[in-house]
């Protein structure tokens, strides 16, 4: 069964399987044999700084109280956490809140509990859609423009690319996951720009979502790295509303 990202409302499974083939000059696409029986798992609701921050006792209550500490959090980050753990949205999956205008990361438990947050690095471009066929084309024929990533709900999957890396994948159509920063060109310093205080230094990637490495393998890994999970990306173009419809409520 697979799964269609949802901007809007809750998630949205289609009756149609398909078949995926790794586009022939993208190296980070690679087909993944369990998707189906991951993803139908999903539908039947299966279960700062570079340093990690892990919830307090106080802040890690399942069912009751705050999920995380939310001063100095943006007022959309703690709107659309209120929004997923009243309504249970993630289907009992853990689920990443990645703010694309504070350029953060927020990790949750399948049971809502907050485990830690952590700067990360986005789409070098503004914007909240992708580009068409952009997961189908070599990445010299993405242009800057084009090197967003793309805002809304998306059921995440856990695979590996064909470095052989593994990583979450956040739209694979569209080639974007979630994965450990690496620092294939110094030129673009990227372990400089998320120590960086800038939000602009974290501009950086064709999409992709880079998060600091040891961060990645404490809380990213264990929790979506290898069951299906929940991505809320928030826009930084687009209003709120008109992404996160049901959420704009709260």
């Amino acid at each position: 069964m697979a799964a269609t990202a949802n901007r809007y409302h809750g998630p949205v499974f289609s009756t149609s399987t398909r078949t995926v083939q790794p586009a022939r000059h993208r190296p980070d696409l690679l087909p993944q044999p369990t998707r189906r029986r991951l993803l139908a798992a999903a539908a039947a609701g299966a279960a700062g700084g570079l340093l990690t921050v892990r919830a307090s006792p106080s802040h890690a209550a399942a069912g009751g109280g705050e999920p995380w500490p939310v001063a100095g959090l943006s007022p959309s980050a703690q709107r659309i956490v209120r929004w997923a753990s009243d309504t249970a949205d993630p289907q009992g999956m853990p689920f990443v809140v990645i703010d694309k205008p504070a350029a953060r990361i927020h990790v949750f438990t399948a049971r809502a509990q907050w485990l830690g947050s952590a700067p990360v690095l986005l789409g070098a471009a503004l914007g909240d859609r992708s580009a068409p066929d952009i997961g189908t084309r070599p990445l010299s024929r993405i242009r800057p423009h084009e090197r967003t990533t793309p805002a809304g709900r998306f059921v995440t999957e856990p695979g590996r690319n064909l470095r052989g890396e593994d990583v979450v994948w956040i739209d694979y159509e569209s080639a974007v996951s979630l994965h450990r920063v690496r620092s294939v060109h110094p030129s673009e310093r990227r372990l400089e720009r998320l120590a960086s205080p800038g939000t602009r230094d974290k501009r950086i990637s064709f999409g992709c979502v880079n998060a600091p490495q040891a961060f990645y393998d404490q809380w990213i890994a264990p929790h979506l790295g290898t069951v299906p999970g929940v991505a809320y990306v928030l826009p930084d173009t687009e209003p709120f509303a008109s992404v996160f419809v049901a959420a704009s409520a709260y």
